[in-house]
């Protein structure tokens, strides 16, 4: 809770300059009341925890005020520089009145200007003077007052007093606000007053000087370095750090630095009063190691400082980044277990990978797109001898050639424009003890191709820009949804490298081949969105038969919109699918051999197996079954030419494809989902 200081004095001026002088200071971090005498009722008691006064006469006027429990300060004031220096203007041995609101405060702002080196005018106070011979007088006024003779014609008005340093340091201490007087405020205030308190002013100047020299210092050291009070607060950054973090100095000191750099670890030291070493951390887009210590005396807890460098001893930064990187992104989430599927298929492959881990030779895996060969290259990892390092997985189609290299190799300071400040490790580093995965390795360029074959070979790579040889520790895992070996046989892709990478082939399995996976791989999607929906009949054939092109990865997305729609029941019509894409190829599947064959039967007659369709599904639609009788009766109104006998042909026929079912007696006949399909298909190839 914030604590308050009542400010008393005679006049609204000067009131109001010691708030307006406080408030620069400790901010709103205590409540200020402004009390005029002549407003105060003296049956009231003044609310404060602190009373500032500016006199002791003051103070025995409104004593009976003040409660028991607050304190008192008596307000040591000076004058701002611009007022001494109207005083150094007036003439020497001029005869000078200093006009005040209590002969107190005018004999104490004389003895001010006494100790301030004013010597030159005779200085009397406008107590102890004959007021009324003051037509030949000069009066000093501070800002505005009732006290000035009408007589007097010279008035040099130095503006209101304002409290001394060592006042504020006595504020300060009475509110524990000592942290928001740093040195820029003192200077601020330096700057504005004519301090009286002179050795109080050469002890600070001294503590200053002493301050200055430390930042000097630090300012040579070649780490950055960030202190932060018990209260969280920055009061410490020096430029290196300036320059690793990118931010002035007006954007960090005083504020709260746990929030400002949430990546160090600034608040489980202050918590714990333990040191954290070398802890691997991300500013501004550089891996910095940062080693925190809390500032600590006699058991009492008084901040903590970071000190963070950048990598430059490239053995610490292997040491550092093989220890820490795991858990920083480059880490395998997925086991065996999460491979899902009950197929002999995909459980076959996955008996495969398992054998696979085992070994320390390469792999590469191949399979379409969405068919899940960096789940397979995770598990295959956190199963292996090396699950306790690094897997760094790069996509090499997702990078330019020379960008890619950089990524995989790193690069030394000065490499090129734009290169980091003390170089960076590549990937290959990275992965030091652990697994490289090489997703759409055929997309990488044929020279970058050769760096790898020798990488390798050699279990060495160079930095570029650098002659250093650097020791690599990985296993490969490469992936690819393209016939890599056509692409050998082109010369599009090196055979050398394909041979040093194929050492274990695994070839991932499409949904469309393991049919009794998808509606089993639905279920699961399903409960892990959280959802419960079920599907109609059509709706789950409709799942089995569809292509899956995009598979595993395909049936997320499609299940992530069927759950959006929020329905209880997915019937045909709600799955995401356009029938062209259905009967994409005339050449493909059992399905598409019915529907040649049921095009070829209907003939020039598809126009009225079109009508035929469209009734039988209105009458779906509509719960009831429809006769041939009644579907001619609805082709007079509607002056379609068909007779009742090419409506029993029709009606035979469609049955015959299972898209009609009809009922014995007068029963009539029903549209089946088959037969709806169709019908929409038909229906945007006539109308496309």
């Amino acid at each position: 809770m914030k604590k308050t200081l009542a400010i008393v004095s005679y006049s609204v001026e000067s009131v109001n300059s010691y708030y307006e002088q406080i408030i620069s200071l400790f901010q709103d971090n205590i409540i200020v009341n402004k009390i005029c005498i002549d407003d105060l009722d003296m049956k009231n008691t003044i609310e404060a925890d602190v009373v500032l006064v500016p006199s002791f006469d003051m103070f025995e006027k409104i004593k009976n005020n003040i409660s028991k429990e607050a304190g008192l300060i008596f307000a040591a004031r000076t004058i701002s520089k611009s007022g001494m220096d109207l005083i150094r203007n007036i003439e020497p041995g001029t005869e000078v009145v200093l006009i005040d609101e209590s002969p107190e405060m005018a004999e104490q702002i004389i003895t001010v200007l006494y100790q301030l080196g004013v010597r030159h005018i005779k200085l009397q106070s406008y107590w102890n003077i004959d007021r009324n011979n003051m037509h030949d007088k000069t009066a000093i006024i501070l800002g505005q007052t009732a006290f000035v003779p009408k007589d007097v014609k010279n008035i040099v008005n130095i503006g209101n007093s304002l409290l001394d340093i060592n006042s504020i340091l006595d504020l300060g201490d009475r509110f524990d606000l000592f942290p928001l007087l740093d040195k820029q405020d003192i200077i601020r205030t330096y700057e504005e007053i004519e301090p009286s308190n002179v050795g109080l002013l050469k002890i600070l100047g001294l503590t200053n000087s002493r301050e200055s020299q430390l930042e000097i210092l630090l300012q040579f050291i070649d780490a950055g370095v960030i202190g932060i009070g018990f209260d969280g607060n920055v009061f410490l950054y020096n430029e290196n750090a300036k320059k690793i973090i990118g931010l002035e100095d007006e954007q960090v000191i005083n504020e709260d630095g746990i929030k400002l750099f949430e990546q160090i670890p600034f608040e489980h030291v202050l918590k714990t009063m333990k040191s954290e070493e070398e802890k691997l951390v991300k500013i501004n887009g550089y891996d910095v190691v940062a080693t925190v210590n809390p500032i600590r005396h006699s058991g009492k807890l008084y901040g903590a400082v970071a000190i963070i460098r950048k990598y430059v001893d490239m053995e610490k930064q292997e040491h550092i980044l093989r220890r820490q990187l795991i858990g920083h992104g480059h880490n395998a989430k997925y086991n065996f277990d999460d491979i899902i599927g009950k197929s002999n298929l995909i459980n076959e492959c996955k008996s495969i990978a398992k054998r696979m881990s085992k070994s320390d030779s390469s792999i590469l895996v191949t399979g379409e797109t969405g068919t899940g060969k960096e789940l397979f290259s995770q598990a295959i990892h956190n199963n292996s001898k090396r699950k306790k390092y690094q897997f760094v997985a790069v996509n090499c189609g997702a990078f330019p050639e020379n960008l890619l290299e950089s990524e995989l190799f790193g690069y030394e300071e000065g490499a090129f424009t734009g290169a980091r400040k003390g170089g960076k490790p590549g990937l290959f580093e990275l992965a030091h003890k652990g697994t490289l995965f090489l997703d759409e390795i055929t997309e990488m360029p044929m020279n970058l191709q050769v760096k790898l074959l020798r990488a390798l070979q050699e279990r060495q790579i160079v930095r570029i820009g650098g002659d250093r040889l650097i020791d690599v520790d990985i296993r490969i895992i490469a992936a690819t949804n393209k016939d890599i070996k056509k692409l050998v046989s082109k010369g599009d892709f090196r055979q050398d490298l394909f041979y040093r990478l194929n050492v274990l082939p695994l070839k991932i399995p499409p949904l469309r081949d393991r049919k009794e996976d998808i509606l089993f791989l639905a279920e699961y999607i399903i409960k892990r969105f959280k959802s419960n929906f079920s599907f109609t009949d059509a709706a789950k054939e409709m799942l089995i038969e569809y292509d899956w092109s995009g598979n595993v990865r395909e049936l997320r997305n499609c299940i992530e919109y069927l759950v959006n729609l929020e329905l209880d029941t997915i019937d045909l019509k709600d799955l995401p699918f356009d029938m062209h894409d259905y009967f994409r190829n005339e050449d493909e599947g059992p399905l598409q051999d019915i529907m040649v064959e049921f095009l070829e039967t209907a003939g020039n007659n598809i126009r009225k197996y079109i009508f035929v369709l469209d009734e039988l599904e209105k009458g779906y639609l509509s719960n009831k079954r429809l006769g041939r009788r009644s579907i001619s009766e609805t082709a007079k109104k509607k002056g379609v030419f068909i007779s009742e006998q090419e409506i029993r042909t029709i009606l035979i026929n469609l049955e015959k494809f299972s898209m009609a079912e009809i009922y014995k007696g007068r029963s009539g006949t029903l549209i089946t989902e088959a037969g709806r399909l169709t019908l929409k298909h038909l229906t945007m190839s006539q109308n496309p």
